[in-house]
């Protein structure tokens, strides 16, 4: 089973922030900074790739409702909104999940970095086009 179907289901003991019966929210237990939460719908779907529209507006809501919240209870600076699809981009557990992750002025909880080459953006334009 899912470790997070196991948490949903309280056989694994969490930090439950938020539980409707839809959608479930918990401390992250490998924090990137102090609030890091995670909001996943109870209904075991793999990303956001894989879910029907009824599951991600329940999560997504949810998802916006706290993160309003998160900041102004930790006096975050801003927050990045996160969902990883897939191994290569960095999902490690197959259910669907939004990470809240609060941000300070000068933290380094997450950091994006450009391409060292600029891919022709005429080209992606028109391959994503069609």
């Amino acid at each position: 089973m899912c470790i997070f179907c196991s948490i949903i289901n309280h056989e694994i003991p969490s930090r439950v922030i938020y539980e409707d019966e839809n959608v479930l929210s918990i401390l992250d237990i490998n924090p990137l900074s102090k609030g890091h939460t995670l909001v996943m719908p109870k209904k075991h779907v793999t990303d956001i790739l894989d879910t029907d529209q009824e599951t991600l507006d329940q999560v997504m809501h949810v998802t916006q409702k706290l993160a309003v919240e998160i900041m102004k209870k930790t006096n975050a600076d801003g927050c990045n909104i996160v969902s990883n699809c897939k191994e290569a981009a960095g999902q490690s557990v197959d259910h669907l999940h939004f990470h809240i992750i609060p941000r300070y002025t000068g933290d380094t909880a997450i950091s994006f970095h450009p391409l060292t080459e600029t891919p022709d953006l005429e080209e992606i334009e028109k391959l994503l086009k069609d």
